[in-house]
């Protein structure tokens, strides 16, 4: 399972930096402390890790003004690429501008990864200065509007969020709302204050229900993907609790983590599906949900 990371020791730092090197410098025979520039300490730093809490990707992002965010830095792994990390990485980036009050984000791509900020919603400005006096860059804007939050496919979403609405009333009570989906990603968040116990923390069931749903729904929307439907129902889940959640409940599901096939509700019978979900609390890793979830075809579904 892959998780987005803020680095914090002096370790944690130094192997960043050395894979921001690796993946960004060294390529271009630039020496060790190139990937480093004066706005380090001023910066938010992520990493994504893998089951090993190896670093596979990383990103950075830093206020240029009050209103306008820089992105810089976006690496993956050369093992880890077509997995919709980079874009993970980007959604954590832009998630943490939005909260420091940023409107757009700006980020100087190369030539070859303009395609890739094209896919997230950035637009070419104007050419921008050459990176370390050499390398060719063009200024990327993107502005923040709520219509951009859901980046892939929002009519999808928004029937995902009426059908919790309407089938599932509890997730209005607890304030789930559908907040990312990027293909590969699916993002969930849920209010604090209505899931609060007496020691000002999110209760263990909301926290289980916030996990169950955000699986639920990343299937749900995977088959609207494939042009299937069926009805989607848990049947097994295990969660393991390392720390309370007390300031921003939010679960993250990485197709990745999604194993089945679905080929057999092509052939109107049941497919099994196991995932797993990642809880946050903020940007802090508090909680992973494995569930094992069926998808019963409307023929099915009738018949039991």
């Amino acid at each position: 399972m892959y998780k987005v990371v803020t680095p914090k020791s002096d370790a944690e730092f130094e192997a960043y930096f050395h894979f921001r090197w690796e993946h960004l410098r060294q390529p271009w025979n630039f020496p060790p402390g190139s990937e480093k520039d004066e706005y380090e300490q001023v910066a938010e730093h992520r990493i994504i890790t893998n089951r090993k809490n190896e670093i596979v990707a990383c990103g950075r992002v830093h206020l240029n003004t009050a209103e306008e965010a820089q992105i810089r830095h976006i690496a993956v792994h050369n093992d880890h690429m077509r997995k919709g990390l980079g874009k993970m990485v980007m959604v954590a980036l832009e998630n943490v501008a939005k909260d420091l009050g940023a409107v757009r984000a700006v980020t100087n791509s190369r030539e070859i990864s303009i395609d890739f900020f094209a896919s997230c919603g950035f637009v070419v400005e104007r050419e921008a200065p050459n990176e370390l006096g050499m390398l060719k860059r063009q200024q990327m804007v993107k502005k923040f509007t709520e219509n951009n939050t859901l980046v892939l496919h929002p009519k999808w979403c928004k029937a995902l969020q009426e059908t919790w609405s309407e089938t599932i009333p509890i997730t209005e009570h607890m304030g789930i709302k559908l907040y990312q989906y990027t293909g590969r990603t699916l993002e969930t968040r849920a209010s604090l204050n209505k899931n609060i116990n007496i020691h000002g923390t999110m209760f263990a069931g909301s926290i289980f229900s916030l996990a169950t749903l955000t699986g639920w729904g990343l299937i749900y929307l995977q088959l609207k993907e494939r042009g299937l439907s069926g009805d989607i129902v848990l049947g097994d889940g295990d969660i393991h609790y390392h720390k309370p959640i007390t300031m921003k409940p939010r679960a993250i599901c990485n197709i990745e983590t999604l194993s089945g096939k679905f080929a057999p509700l092509q052939k109107n019978k049941k497919a099994r599906f196991e995932l797993s979900v990642a809880i946050l609390d903020n940007d802090t890793a508090v909680a992973e949900f494995e569930g094992v979830f069926w998808v019963l075809p409307p023929e099915v579904s009738d018949k039991e």
